[in-house]
């Protein structure tokens, strides 16, 4: 079935970065709502709404993901039988599909006028906003350099080396800890989010804030590339974003932590980057400051307050 086979591939992360996530899960449900042998709507929307949650347990800190179903759910709201609802559903899911691929092109435009020829810019993680950015500055002709981080403990700096050597930028690959130690000769951080808050702080891959921090220190700007579908309405109402912390094995062999009786391995998978680290976040409807973050949340996402008691639910309250 593909909706267990796309959870499985998030959950494992072989479907990884929130934009990713988030198509790959509205893609799934569309395949689902065909399928779907529902005897009537009540039925159908019940079956809908399982569906969607299995999909919402998989990644816990990645708010694309409840962004994107909310968004393909709700077109459930208004449907009167069981045919005009699945014909909503794949009309929406398609839509999201379409928007949040032109919003990386959108980003990507933006992001480079941010970049100056010249530049010596530092990434870190696989963000495709932020990799977009860079490879835009690089075809506007653009002269830059790019510092890779290693990304511990997946890897998924290895991905943005082959996009970056692809695109013919100059890379250099770095482990993680030595951030601080190029910071001085960064004239930019520029990486991706998985979250953002309603008070600009930013959710990423683990090892974000401290770069955040270190560019603080050596006064290098850090730019934020992220779609609005990656901000999350419910921290307006003080919600806390869960961090994902995942298998030690990631870090360590199972063989050799056996090797030690009073060791617990930590694997949190994201931090949290303050917002008074962020110099500028660049979205599909433009750059704005993180002190701003709450305004695409409320023009742009089209939640309700009402909705947030429940942001997933397709029970009376939210299909009126």
């Amino acid at each position: 079935m593909v909706l267990s086979e796309t959870a499985e591939r998030i959950t494992s992360m072989e479907i990884r970065g929130a934009g990713r996530i988030a198509r790959a899960a509205v893609e799934a449900l569309k395949e689902y709502s065909e399928g779907l042998d529902s005897p009537d709507l009540t039925a159908y929307k019940k079956s809908m709404q399982e569906a969607a949650d299995t999909l919402l347990a998989t990644r816990p800190t990645a708010v694309s993901l409840p962004n994107a179903i909310h968004y393909t759910l709700a077109s459930l709201k208004a449907a009167d039988s069981l045919p005009a609802a699945r014909a909503a559903l794949r009309e929406r899911a398609d839509e999201f599909i379409r928007s949040s691929l032109h919003a990386i092109e959108w980003i990507a435009e933006i992001g480079a006028r941010h970049i100056s020829d010249g530049d010596v810019l530092l990434t870190h993680c696989n963000s495709q906003a932020a990799l977009a950015c860079i490879i835009e500055a690089h075809r506007q002709g653009k002269e830059i350099e790019v510092y890779a981080t290693e990304v511990r403990p997946r890897g998924q700096g290895l991905l943005t080396l082959q996009a970056l050597d692809q695109a013919g930028i100059r890379t250099n690959y770095i482990i993680d800890s030595a951030v601080r130690h190029f910071m001085n000769e960064i004239d930019l951080v520029i990486v991706g989010a998985d979250a953002v808050t309603v008070n600009g702080a930013v959710v990423n891959k683990i090892g974000t804030a401290p770069i955040a921090l270190a560019a603080n220190e050596a006064r290098t700007n850090v730019i934020v590339a992220a779609e609005t579908y990656k901000f999350a309405p419910l921290t307006i109402l003080g919600d806390l974003i869960e961090i994902e912390e995942r298998s030690g094995s990631e870090v360590l062999s199972e063989e050799i932590a056996a090797r030690f009786r009073h060791v617990t391995i930590r694997n949190p998978v994201f931090d949290v980057t303050p917002a008074s680290y962020i110099d500028l976040i660049i979205t599909e409807k433009g750059a704005l400051p993180p002190g701003l973050a709450y305004v695409i949340i409320r023009d742009y996402l089209g939640w309700s307050i009402e909705e947030f008691s429940k942001p997933h639910g397709l029970d009376d309250r939210n299909t009126d």
